[in-house]
């Protein structure tokens, strides 16, 4: 064997199934290498990002990572916003990043660079780049565990061209993962004497793992129990929800109604979640959401097992035949009259089938789609976990991937879009059951709110052009048709309602592109920073139901 044959027997023995691609010369002697080892995919993607972030939609979906392969360190860094956001997701990707041969480096020829630098940064706890082809072996299955353990991490493996293409490569077993570590018995009873205490003043912030179908159900029993309430992290990586599921109320985006959700706390639990703090600073305002005066504990870091130390909450409690409230089956009715942003939402929550994969990059457009589909028949959310747009399409690409017979419904914001419009193709060429929403309201919306939340000024002409897509619009029907993706434009609501009913019961890939305008504009964001200072010295009934107004 060479070394890139050695390498991916090694993947494949491991149980890595997917290698998402966007590969180089450096990387030749892994590509011709593919068709010898038949249980691995290989799945192209003409942008990095694409590739990147693929990887990181099927590693949520699939609860195992795959691998990307990237070419030298220009292209590992137009991957870089996607593992970000896989980072700090905490979600496993193998990273194979080719670079230039051995005895090539000392030359410094066009595309080097110092990739372990550039690597470092999307993957702090492993980089390596191999040394010798005998030792790939043993490299990759180092990666692959470190990939796999908790927290789930991006590890990143340089491969010099050299130890590719030479002989004497050697496969490597994984070795097997130890069990992940429980709260110890102190810990959970602290805990536990704090809740009794607390009652309705006190929380379960719940992340990660605990926001699957097993922790929600326990988080759900401490809640009957002891009256505590259930929070979700801003942005889950991956949530369980819909009918018959524990609802929980996500942390808001906006720093003053996270504030109005946390206000009153006497005790903040944290589970596989860490304490809240505001998406940016902002001038004059706090950036840790945590209340004055609250305690902030923690029951299981990201590193230990959040499901079974839920468990062990509930037997310290008592609570094991507690019955935990679920979310009754509810569905919000059809929309009707001209698009708006709501009625798309409206109408998901209305069509979505059982077992859907929800991928919510909407921004501004999506405010209304946590209360649009809680009742909705069971699904998974995947959602921004890093805050670098361009996530949503390439997740969708490696979710559908992970998970061939259930329809995978992506919302994305114009904007966001086209950070990585390429995923349209990679849909088409794998034939992927996607169904793509684009909300075209011709603006970075979410910036113009910014804009008046960090205290700046309007600003004429030129400030305003920076945040305006209209001249010229886009038209993403036509984009997604020349990439070989079924699309069409809805106006209203019944062509928009007819076109999703089309496209989740025909396979392939589809785009709809609804032409709506912005969620918050006009006096809706002109009152918008006014109303959000006031919060804090309104009512709590008052503030909270403003809140859930905007943002439900």
């Amino acid at each position: 064997m060479n070394g890139a044959q050695a390498l991916l027997k090694t993947l494949a023995d491991a149980g890595v199934e997917v290698c998402f691609t966007n590969p180089g010369t450096s990387e030749m002697h892994f590509v011709a290498a593919l068709d010898g080892e038949p249980r691995l995919r290989a799945v192209l993607a003409l942008f990095e990002g694409v590739a990147t972030g693929a990887a990181d939609g099927y590693a949520r979906m699939a609860g195992k990572p795959a691998a990307t392969l990237l070419h030298l360190g220009c292209g590992l860094g137009n991957g870089l916003a996607n593992l970000h956001n896989a980072r700090k997701g905490k979600v496993p990707v193998v990273n194979i990043v080719g670079d230039h041969a051995t005895f090539h480096t000392r030359y410094d020829a066009q595309l080097q660079s110092d990739i372990e630098t550039v690597a470092k940064n999307v993957s702090p706890g492993f980089v390596r780049t191999v040394q010798s082809t005998a030792q790939l072996g043993r490299d990759a299955a180092d990666a692959i565990a470190a990939a796999r353990g908790l927290p789930g991490q991006v590890a990143t493996l340089i491969l010099p061209a050299d130890v590719s293409w030479g002989e004497g490569g050697q496969p490597c077993a994984m070795l097997s993962p130890s069990a992940a570590p429980v709260a110890d018995d102190a810990a959970v009873q602290a805990i536990a004497q704090a809740i009794r205490a607390a009652g309705a003043k006190a929380a379960l912030l719940l992340g990660g793992q605990a926001l699957r179908e097993p922790g929600l159900l326990a988080a759900a029993r401490i809640a009957a129990q002891a009256g505590v309430r259930l929070l979700a992290e801003v942005f889950p990586t991956r949530m369980e929800r819909g009918a018959g599921l524990p609802a929980v109320e996500r942390i808001a985006y906006l720093a003053e109604m996270a504030g109005v959700q946390l206000a009153g706390l006497e005790h903040l639990i944290l589970v596989d979640a860490k304490a809240p703090v505001s998406f940016f600073a902002y001038p004059g305002k706090d950036s840790c959401l945590v209340p004055g005066g609250c305690r902030v504990h923690t029951l299981a870091t990201p590193a230990q097992d959040a499901c079974a130390s839920l468990d062990k909450l509930v037997v310290a409690l008592g609570a094991q035949q507690a019955s935990p409230r679920l979310q009754p089956p509810q569905r919000p009715g059809r929309p009707r009259g001209p698009l708006t942003a709501p009625k798309v939402c409206k109408a998901v929550g209305q069509l979505l089938p059982e077992g859907a994969i929800v991928i919510d990059e909407a921004i501004t457009s999506g405010l209304m789609l946590g209360a649009m589909t809680a009742g909705a028949p069971r699904h998974d959310l995947l959602t921004l976990t890093g805050g670098a747009i361009g996530q949503g399409l390439p997740n969708a690409v490696g979710a559908a991937i992970a998970c061939p017979g259930r329809p995978v419904i992506a919302l994305i914001g114009d904007g966001t879009a086209m950070y990585t419009i390429q995923a349209l193709w990679s849909m088409a060429r794998e034939n992927l059951h996607v169904v793509s929403v684009i909300f075209n309201n011709a603006s970075y919306s979410v910036l113009n709110v910014e804009l008046a939340r960090v205290g700046a000024q309007q600003g004429g002409a030129k400030a305003q052009a920076q945040l305006n897509l209209a001249a010229p619009r886009l038209n993403f029907a036509q984009l997604a048709q020349g990439m070989g993706v079924h699309a069409v434009r809805t106006r209203d609501a019944e062509e928009f309602c007819q076109a999703l009913e089309y496209a989740l019961a025909t396979p392939g890939p589809h785009l709809i592109e609804a032409l709506v305008p912005e969620a918050l504009a006009g006096a809706r964001r002109r009152l918008l920073p006014w109303l959000l200072r006031s919060l804090p010295s309104l009512p709590r009934p008052v503030a909270l139901a403003l809140k859930r107004r905007l943002a439900p």
